[in-house]
């Protein structure tokens, strides 16, 4: 099945603790280009978000967006220096020596001492929440996936039905190609016997004209390649994965046929018909920027 590069999925993971959302979307683009923005926190999970994400994704230009809330508040931890409260205790005991005095100290008061103790915000534990982080990420793709597939089936189905208008425009271009030719051949006969008169027509002289005309304006080269490439678009779009730049190239070569045909066009019904059919290849090729 092909998808479109155009899609977006998000999905959440909620405990009694945190919550992390992921949210994904993409638009079109030529190569695959991830941009993520994430709390600082989760900084360290950045290449594991990237390679997963290329696991759902070849080409777009996707943009993921994680958020996480603390439900339970600031995490601390209280830190305990004990060669700080050593060096007190030493400069009391100390004081207390030289002066006679007495120590006069308690627990309590010692731990008031500044940089005895420090209040430190705990960091979540990164084990624990990698796995958790991953796990969300991916039902968001999955969400993502699906989306994209669903866009691929419409793309599918519309560039099918262009193919059909093409295919049937070529076959207009075949059919009006030998009228053109009788066409030409009544004309130029009748101006040869309007300037001759009642002398009769060389036959080998109308048909070397004949022939050099036909050389010009034949399109029969174009119109088999066309069929092979329209042919060939048809078989790529049910290979589903990854198509999008090889159906651009097919669609590049039938818009040069095309070209040619309407260069060769010396008619106005077969100059509409390559116009027509040169504005419809270009269709095809808008949407096949869509896919993936």
């Amino acid at each position: 099945m092909i998808k479109s590069m155009t899609g977006f999925g998000r999905s959440e993971t909620i405990t009694e603790e945190y919550k992390i959302s992921v949210e994904m979307k993409a638009v079109n683009h030529r190569y695959c280009d991830i941009g993520i923005k994430m709390p600082k926190k989760f900084n360290a999970f950045e290449n594991v978000v990237r390679s997963t994400v290329k696991e759902f994704a070849a080409r777009g230009k996707i943009d993921i967006y994680i958020s996480y809330e603390d439900y339970a508040g600031k995490k601390t931890k209280v830190d305990y220096h004990d060669t700080v409260a050593q060096g007190y205790m030493d400069a009391i005991e100390k004081a207390a020596q030289t002066f006679g005095l007495e120590k006069g100290i308690t627990a309590a008061s010692l731990i008031r001492m500044p940089d005895v103790i420090a209040l430190d915000e705990a960091e979540d534990d990164e084990e624990t929440l990698l796995p958790v982080l991953e796990q969300t990420l991916r039902q968001a793709a999955a969400h993502f996936v699906e989306a994209r597939e669903k866009e691929g089936e419409h793309l599918f189905l519309d560039l099918n039905e262009k193919l059909d208008g093409i295919e049937k425009m070529v076959c207009d271009v075949e059919k009006r190609s030998p009228e053109m030719m009788e066409e030409y051949r009544s004309r130029i006969t009748e101006k040869v016997e309007e300037l001759l008169g009642d002398k009769n027509i060389d036959e080998r002289v109308l048909a070397t004209e004949l022939t050099i005309y036909a050389d010009k304006v034949c399109v029969d080269e174009e119109t088999v390649r066309l069929h092979s490439h329209i042919k060939n678009m048809r078989d790529t779009l049910k290979l589903g994965d990854n198509i999008g730049r090889k159906l651009d190239f097919i669609a590049q070569e039938m818009n040069r046929e095309s070209n040619t045909i309407l260069s060769k066009a010396n008619d106005r019904a077969l100059s509409n018909i390559a116009i027509d059919l040169k504005t419809e290849i270009e269709k095809v090729r808008e949407q096949i920027q869509n896919i993936e």
